[in-house]
């Protein structure tokens, strides 16, 4: 399969630790939310690498005065978890990014037809000019839940090009979609895993991840 957008799984030796923790079935609901949160932290801080708009400055050290390079603290940084896995990594995500913003958006799955439904929308209704959007989403399986986010954010006023799409467990039918749709996003994820069952789970997976999250 082709992909045309940017699809990145770093070779980080945590990020591959904390994968094989939350795969692992015999992980406990409170270890697993913390793995999340690690992933979360680390993919993040790959995700935002050469993304994060600065300024250069002059600072005075104890000693004299030297350049500096800072986040710029007028740049708009949007955080957008999918409730409710998605909050999975919220907190990992905003330990990298502490100057933004968050905004949630609930959807839920028709098990059914494997559609999204949409139950909360908290997105403002316009975007800053140039606003950077990471947004949370731990697994994406069939995609439909990202085909259904990226319009309202577009409509918003969101360059698809800087949006960051942080997930833990990807498969091929959610990134064809993107790819077609969406080629100019990005994606950095902790696996790329084979396929999905004959009910649209990601295989070999991790579960749900919000039941494993929150303990339900």
């Amino acid at each position: 399969m082709a992909l045309q957008l940017r699809i990145y799984v770093p070779p980080h030796p945590l990020i591959k630790h904390w994968l094989g923790v939350v795969r692992s079935a015999s992980t406990p609901s409170p270890v697993f939310r913390s793995a999340m949160t690690e992933l979360g932290r680390w993919l993040a801080y790959e995700a935002v690498r050469d993304w994060l708009p600065t300024v250069d400055m002059t600072i005075e050290t104890p000693l004299t005065s030297c350049p500096a390079t800072f986040v710029d603290p007028e740049a708009a940084i949007a955080i957008i978890p999918i409730l409710r896995a998605g909050l999975a990594l919220v907190e990992g995500i905003q330990s990298a990014v502490p100057n933004s913003s968050t905004y949630h958006i609930g959807l839920a799955r028709n098990e059914k037809t494997l559609e999204p439904a949409w139950y909360l929308n908290k997105l403002p209704e316009k975007f800053e000019p140039n606003t950077r959007v990471i947004i949370s989403e731990p697994m994406m399986a069939t995609g439909g839940t990202m085909m259904a986010t990226l319009p309202e954010l577009v409509k918003r006023g969101v360059d698809p090009a800087l949006v960051r799409i942080i997930s833990v467990v990807t498969a091929p039918p959610a990134l064809q979609k993107l790819a077609e749709s969406y080629p100019t996003l990005a994606v950095y994820a902790a696996i790329i895993d084979e396929g999905l069952d004959e009910n649209g789970f990601i295989v070999p997976g991790l579960g749900d991840a919000g039941d494993r999250t929150f303990g339900t």
